[in-house]
Formats: structure tokens, sequence, C-alpha cells
């Protein structure tokens, strides 16, 4: 059996924790990229959206989590009991998640679904992996919002597609893997081949922003629909 060892060390990051909304219940945030969702293990990751927000709000804990690259919206429980609520509702699968993502090329349909099971590996630990046998069932969809050139330094032109994605699932690193599945990974990802074409080698960051989310408020029971422009 494979032992997992993450070597990661998260570099510093500058940017504030943006509290968009909050009540007695719950918080609403927009988590900047390159900053890490939970503590690691290891004593050099201890900042971390929990461990900034702990300081305000002793009592909170994480419902979800975003990938240390990817930016945009999360909802924080600040009690055990909300916290079981929102948790419910994320496995029932009744939470709506929208992304923007930039998309490296362009891509030929204007969308689709992708539909493939992913499997954790501890050999290829950070990497996920796709296992129609032994992966836990993945579905993601994708909307072309647009196809453009970014021009760079040289003058070359970088194809790349904005699109939307929406994912079904909830599995580890899905929208990533899933584009690159596609053929046509999210610019800035350095797991998924996104940092491959030429051209795409200094990218700042991950070009996958979590957009919008949908929840319904534990307490009143009203529908909550977040927004959260992307930064790209």
């Amino acid at each position: 059996m494979s032992t997992i060892i993450d070597t990661f060390i998260a570099p510093p990051c500058h940017d504030e924790v943006e509290i968009l909304y909050q009540d007695d219940s719950l918080v609403l945030i927009n988590k900047p990229a390159g900053l890490l969702s939970l503590s690691g293990k290891n004593p050099r990751n201890i900042d971390s959206v929990h461990h900034r927000l702990v300081k305000i709000f002793p009592s909170c804990t994480l419902v979800h989590r975003l990938d240390f690259g990817t930016s945009g919206l999360m909802v924080i429980a600040l009690n055990k009991p909300i916290n079981a609520a929102l948790c419910q509702q994320f496995s029932q699968r009744t939470v709506n998640k929208v992304y923007s993502a930039l998309l490296c090329g362009h891509l030929n349909d204007d969308e689709g679904v992708i539909d493939a099971a992913i499997a954790k590996d501890p050999a290829l630990f950070p990497l996920m992996s796709l296992c129609a046998l032994n992966g836990k069932p993945a579905r993601s969809h994708y909307q072309v919002v647009e196809r453009f050139y970014h021009e760079l330094e040289d003058g070359a032109l970088l194809p790349l597609t904005r699109v939307q994605l929406t994912p079904q699932t909830g599995r580890t690193h899905q929208l990533r893997i899933h584009c690159q599945l596609l053929g046509h990974p999210i610019l800035g990802c350095d797991l998924y081949g996104g940092l491959l074409p030429p051209g795409t080698e200094r990218t700042p960051r991950l070009m996958l922003h979590a957009s919008e989310l949908h929840f319904v408020h534990p307490i009143g029971e009203e529908w909550i629909k977040a927004r959260s422009a992307s930064p790209f």
C-alpha cells in the first residue's frame, strides 16, 4: 500500500479573504487564489482560509473547500448545526456551483457534458486519475462564453476559450481533470497540462474561479444566490 507524502509548501498569500456577507449562522467569502482552504499537516502550511477566519469567528468550520489555486465563493458555517445542515445540502447535491475558467485552445463545441469517473491513487499523489473501474462517478457541464486570442509579449497569439463550468458531482480536481480530458486543460493548471502549450509557461495562477453558489439558508430557508465576478 502506498503512503501519501505531501511535500507541497504553499508560498505566502498576501491577498485578503473578502467577506461578502455574514449573519449569525454563516459567512460568505471570496477566497483569493494561492491560499489553502484548510491548514495542511505540514506546519509550514498553517495559513489558510480557516486559519484566518477562526480569528474573527472562533466557532467557524468549513463546509466545503476550493483548491489552493482556485479563487471564488465559499460558504462558512458559524456553528455545528449550521455546518451539518449545509453539509447535507452538499452531499445531496442540491447546492448549485458555477465556475468561470479559461481553457487552452479553442473548443469545437459550444457546450457539452464530460462524464468520466475519478479515482484517488496514492502513488500518483497529488494527481487524481480517470478510472472507469474503481473511480467515483463524476459529471461536469461546460458552456462556451467566448473564444479569443491573447497576445503574448513576443507578439504570438495564444488561443483561449472562456467557459462556464457546472460540476454535477464534487470530486477532487474534477473540473481540472475533466477539462484535460476534453483536450483543453485549464490555463495555469500545473497538474493537468495547463502550463504545457507554448506561451502558457508563465501564467501567474490557475484560471479557475468559483463564480456562483446557490443554496438554501438553513434558518430562513430562502435561496441564497451568491455571485462573484471572475478576476480574469
